[in-house]
């Protein structure tokens, strides 16, 4: 019979300033944004025994697609010790950056940055998962259960803290689709989720033929990945995609102003429909592949057909799986169907994975002591205003109580909201907001593009041409 957890009696009665649910990227810039200001309580709780971001896509070789400068804080605050510069100088290490030119680090390296933050910012604590978070309306504070784990991720000791202000974070999961749950769950062959590829990439190396389902980054960095590493004339991959086309992600300078807070603030004051039919209209802005990922792929395909004969890999885009199913114990049927010519086909294969993108976790579960406080939308989701804040009923915001979300906004605050560029923004914006002061301003104007025809106040006037002053001749000024 296991031991009961004990109760955590470390955490204090007096309600926190803030508590983060969660730490992948978006709070671990919060957290480190928060940090300098002096008399702000704040803690943040991650489930997981230490931060580690997508491990099973750090592919030797593949980028963070934003630069650099997109790290945890810069973009807020350009002088904070816990910059990407900061870090390669603490590890010796900014001259040789410098050398290298690199303005879009390895994913590698990026995970190791936040790495390095966490293991030095006060605050976070790992191995506490957050139960559920409910109003208490006598005290007019959020009230925070959580679990806390032992080395061994078994639950240890339940604790409670208080909160005038809490701020979810709790990122995205790996999406499988429907007709393949089945297989994922199933022993037996390899079907995985991308999210999982390295962990069993010599598996797949070793199976005699695989399929990559999915037209996205991830599916094209784990086909590029499997076609260097099976021999010329035997490759025996198959790379499906639901997309028309093996679509290249838009990158160009102004196409990315979408990925500032102006088309920030201008998608949010847009209608919900609207809204909707942007974000399924704007996938090739952050669901594309990188031009440089393509180009890698077409320059391996071509180094393969100089001995004559085409490489044993099939690229086809356009394609949806119908259902899927196993035969015998050693291979995956999967019923496939061609979008554009209506026609049905069957593909048997030896491992699947599933480059099936990433659905934002559910927060029912955490929030459901919040469900009679909250506001939703047509679909049911939590309404969000302009500064991060779920809006709730009126007897929790007029005790000056919020809940923040990130990277949860999508239909709310449109592409932008998962960009690891806009993070430090974000993360700004809720601390001004929070603490009532501005200790990171912001600038007013962030694109060349005005999105919508109504005026906006942060347009600067125009240039005025400055009125020359005669000179006066020498012999007139004595």
């Amino acid at each position: 019979m296991s031991t009961p957890p004990e109760h955590d009696q470390q955490e204090p009665e007096a309600p926190r300033d803030l508590v983060g649910v969660g730490i992948g990227p978006a709070n671990l810039s919060l957290a480190a944004l928060a940090h300098p200001l002096a008399g702000l309580d704040a803690v943040f709780y991650e489930q997981r025994p230490g931060f580690d971001w997508h491990p099973g896509l750090l592919i030797e070789g593949a980028t963070v697609q934003v630069p650099f400068l997109a790290d945890l804080v810069t973009l807020a605050d350009p002088v904070s010790p816990w910059s990407f510069l900061n870090y390669l100088r603490t590890h010796d290490r900014l001259f040789p950056f410098y050398f290298a030119e690199r303005l879009h680090i390895q994913r590698a390296e990026y995970d190791a940055y936040c790495r390095w933050v966490a293991e030095s910012l006060p605050g976070l604590r790992f191995g506490h998962q957050v139960d559920s978070v409910r109003w208490n309306p006598e005290r007019d504070v959020f009230e925070v259960d959580f679990t806390q784990s032992d080395a061994d991720g078994e639950a240890a000791a339940l604790g409670r803290t208080y909160a005038r202000n809490i701020v979810l974070g709790v990122g995205t999961e790996p999406h499988v689709p429907e007709p393949l749950k089945p297989l994922v769950e199933a022993a037996g062959v390899p079907v995985i989720h991308a999210a999982d590829y390295l962990g069993e990439r010599d598996r797949l190396l070793a199976a005699g033929h695989v399929t990559v389902i999915g037209a996205g980054q991830s599916g094209a960095e784990v086909f590029l990945d499997l076609l260097r590493h099976r021999p010329t004339g035997r490759e025996r991959l198959h790379w499906l995609g639901r997309t028309e086309a093996f679509a290249p992600m838009e990158y160009s300078k102004l196409g990315l102003e979408h990925f500032t807070p102006d088309y920030t603030r201008y998608f949010h004051a847009l209608a919900e429909p609207t809204r909707d039919r942007l974000v399924a209209a704007q996938w090739q802005l952050h669901k594309g592949i990188d031009a440089d990922t393509i180009a890698a792929i077409h320059d391996e395909l071509y180094r393969r057909t100089l001995d004559g004969g085409w490489p044993d890999a099939v690229l086809t885009p356009g394609v949806h799986v119908r259902t899927a199913g196993r035969l015998a114990t050693t291979k995956v049927e999967l019923h496939l169907e061609h979008i554009e010519q209506g026609t049905r086909s069957r593909l048997t294969t030896d491992a699947v994975v599933l480059a099936t993108g990433y659905h934002e976790r559910p927060l029912d579960r955490v929030l459901a002591g919040l469900d009679p406080y909250m506001r939703r939308d047509s679909r049911e989701r939590p309404r969000v205003d302009d500064r991060f804040r779920m809006i709730l009923d009126p007897s929790v915001t007029a005790a000056g109580c919020h809940v923040y979300v990130q990277n949860a906004e999508l239909h709310t605050h449109g592409v932008g909201a998962p960009d690891l560029g806009l993070a430090a923004w974000r993360s700004a914006t809720i601390l001004n907001t929070l603490t009532g002061k501005e200790p990171y301003p912001l600038p007013t104007r962030t694109a060349f593009t005005t999105f919508g025809l109504q005026p906006r106040l942060q347009i600067p006037p125009a240039r005025q041409e400055k009125t020359l002053t005669p000179l006066t001749p020498l012999a007139d000024a004595r």
